[in-house]
C-alpha cells in the first residue's frame, strides 16, 4: 500500500511562465518537483517519477541553440511516452510533445497571434479522455445547472490563450480532442500523453502580463479573463485533478516511485 505521494516532475522552461494555479489544484495529490530547466539539468528519464508535466515559455519547440535543454526535453516527452508514464504538456510543452513523437509544428504559423480567453471546443473522442474528460464533464455540469451562465451561450469553453506557433501535423496515432476558431489542434492524446495548446494553468492577471510583452492593455485583458474567471477555473482545475489521478494510478499500477518501465 503507497504511503507517500506519486511524484511529479514538472519542466519550466521560462520564468514567466510558472506552474500558476496548478500548484494549487495539485497540492495534496502528488509531490510537484520543478525543474527550472534554464538554470539546472534536465533530470535522467529513470529520474522523472511518477508523471511529467512540461509547461509552455517564449521558446520554440525545436530552439535546441538559444535553448539547449530543448533537445533534452524532447527526448524525455518521447521516452515517458514509450514507458506509458503520465504526460501532460501545455502550449510549448504540447507542440514539443507533437514535435518529439512525430508530428511537426509551425513557428510562427499564418493564422497569428491567438490570445486572451479562446472558446475551446471539443469533439466527441475529448469527453471520454481519461483526463481531459474530466474537464468536459465540468463544463456540462455548469452549463446544465446555470451556475455560470456564459456556458450555456456556445459549446465548448473559455480558456486562456497566448501563442504564435501551433502543432499543424499530429504525431502518427494521435487522438484529435479539441479545437478553436484559430487553429484547430487545441488538445491531443497520444498513449500515456495529452497535450494542450490553451493554459488552464494562467490567472487573469499573469495572462495579462503576457499581453503586455505584445503591447497589448494588460488590464484590459485581465479584465476580461477575470469576467469569465469561474468558468476557467472550474475547467482548468477539473483538468489539473484529473491529470493527478491518472499520475497517482499509474504509481500505484507500478508500485515504487520512478519504476514506472
Amino acid at each position: 500500500m503507497r504511503t507517500s505521494l506519486p511524484v511529479l516532475t514538472v519542466i519550466q522552461h521560462d520564468p514567466d511562465v510558472p506552474l500558476g494555479r496548478f500548484a494549487a489544484w495539485l497540492e495534496g495529490a502528488v509531490e510537484v518537483r520543478v525543474v527550472r530547466a534554464w538554470l539546472e539539468p534536465l533530470p535522467a528519464a529513470s529520474g522523472l517519477g511518477d508523471g511529467l508535466l512540461v509547461l509552455g515559455g517564449r521558446t520554440n519547440a525545436y530552439d535546441d541553440e538559444r535553448s539547449p535543454w530543448i533537445a533534452g526535453t524532447r527526448a524525455l516527452l518521447a521516452d515517458a511516452v514509450a514507458r506509458a508514464v503520465p504526460v501532460l504538456g501545455i502550449c510549448l510543452g504540447h507542440q514539443m510533445l507533437a514535435a518529439a513523437l512525430g508530428g511537426r509544428v509551425e513557428v510562427g504559423a499564418p493564422p497569428g497571434r491567438e490570445a486572451g480567453l479562446v472558446r475551446v471546443m471539443w469533439r466527441p473522442e475529448a469527453r471520454v479522455d481519461p483526463v481531459l474528460g474530466a474537464a468536459v464533464r465540468v463544463g456540462e455540469e455548469l452549463a446544465d445547472g446555470g451556475d455560470v451562465p456564459a456556458l450555456a451561450d456556445h459549446g465548448g469553453v473559455l480558456q486562456p490563450s497566448m501563442h504564435a506557433d501551433a502543432v499543424v501535423e499530429l504525431p502518427p496515432g494521435a487522438q484529435w480532442l479539441a479545437f478553436s476558431a484559430m487553429y484547430p489542434f487545441q488538445a491531443i492524446r497520444v498513449g500515456s500523453a495529452l497535450g494542450v495548446q490553451f493554459h488552464p494553468e494562467a490567472d487573469p492577471e499573469q495572462l495579462g502580463r503576457w499581453a503586455a510583452r505584445h503591447g497589448d492593455d494588460a488590464e484590459v485583458v485581465a479584465a476580461a479573463a477575470r469576467a469569465h474567471d469561474a468558468e476557467v477555473v472550474a475547467v482548468g482545475r477539473a483538468l489539473a485533478q484529473a491529470f493527478a489521478a491518472q499520475v497517482r494510478q499509474a504509481a500505484d499500477e507500478h508500485g515504487a516511485h520512478g519504476s514506472v518501465a
